[in-house]
């Protein structure tokens, strides 16, 4: 049976206040929009194998087709692939630097792959040995951040963006990192180190490296909501959102989710806040401001709201999110110190 990959396009609901204030004791919410909506799959024809990281710029996206050894080049307004990159063995983290035109995509194989990013010619290879994996752009200094190794050669290696050069300058970890987030306004990077059960925080400014201990197991995915001083953190033994207050580093509470966490995002436009983690069949969706959680998954579709039905799949039947599912929601929010 011919298998399609695809890359699913969602779109936020146009409308996220709630109209009426809500009163837990005696009414239901007021309806409310799904804060997330699928509107449609983009098919990736001729790609096989496993998906890994992606990463976007204007209306492209970048899509590391790690089974495949390509990287495709999606527009997301034609919706269909304008180009694929051969030739990058198990690509990982790409990352587009848009102010170089320059593509930088990671191989597990143990080099970073540097592209123009309109021909999409190779510019140079960097050998970094051992599995390059997450890649972060810093903008403002014209870096970028390189996760590579295994075991105790794992570090944060950086590469300067205006001479595509290497910089002495790394960051040793002890560890290999999964995923790992920048500070924009701050000098700290937070890196997930799970097979040291840690989280390594680094000071670019004094280069120092401090840790915190993490009690679960396997937190590879991270999202950095840096205004609230939150870092989410995905683990997957057991399966959790493990919330982080970067001021103290204490964890502040986990909380049940999807299993096989791979990747967590999070946006913050000025009225609402959203947080997404990912894994291999669902998401979840967590709106900050109106308290609302939305869940997909391909197998048991799930999608509710407060004062919408909940339709579970695998049983058949719907339910009402009314007063008490609304409470278990305003719980979470108030467990991350989002509201009082």
């Amino acid at each position: 049976m011919k298998r399609l990959l695809t890359v699913s396009v969602m779109a936020l609901a146009g409308s996220y206040a709630l109209s009426t204030k809500v009163d837990a004791q005696n009414s239901a919410p007021a309806q409310a929009a799904r804060p997330l909506v699928l509107t449609e799959a983009i098919p990736l024809e001729g790609v096989k194998g496993r998906i890994d990281h992606f990463g976007s710029a204007g209306n492209r996206l970048f899509v590391s087709a790690l089974g495949n050894n390509t990287v495709e080049v999606i527009d997301i307004s034609a919706r269909t692939i304008v180009h694929t990159i051969t030739g990058i063995p198990n690509p990982q983290g790409v990352v587009f630097a848009a102010d170089a035109n320059q593509l930088y995509a990671g191989s597990s194989k143990g080099k970073l792959y540097i592209y123009d990013g309109t021909s999409f010619d190779v510019i140079k290879e960097i050998d970094f040995h051992s599995d390059v994996d997450n890649v972060r752009y810093d903008a403002a200094n014209k870096r970028v951040y390189v996760g590579y190794g295994e075991d105790e050669t794992g570090a944060i290696g950086i590469v300067d963006v205006t001479t595509n050069e290497r910089l002495d300058e790394e960051y040793k970890l002890g560890a290999h990192p999964e995923s790992f987030q920048l500070e924009t306004s701050g000098p700290n990077i937070y890196a997930n180190l799970p097979d040291l059960k840690q989280i390594a925080v680094i000071n670019r400014s004094t280069h120092a490296i401090s840790r915190w201990a993490v009690t679960l197991q396997m937190n590879f995915p991270m999202a950095l909501d840096e205004t609230d001083h939150r870092l989410f953190v995905g683990t997957r033994a057991p399966a959790r959102l493990a919330v982080f207050d970067t001021n103290s580093g204490h964890m502040i509470t986990a909380l049940p989710c999807v299993h096989d966490t791979d990747a967590t995002f999070t946006t913050m436009p000025p009225a609402n806040a959203f947080m997404w983690q990912a894994e291999r069949d669902s998401s979840t969706f967590f709106n900050r401001r109106m308290l609302t959680t939305t869940s997909f998954s391909r197998r048991y579709p799930r999608h509710w709201a407060p004062g919408q039905p909940d339709i579970l799949a695998k049983e058949g039947r719907a339910r009402t999110a009314s007063t008490w599912r609304f409470q278990r929601v305003r719980a979470v929010a108030q467990k991350c110190g989002f509201i009082p």
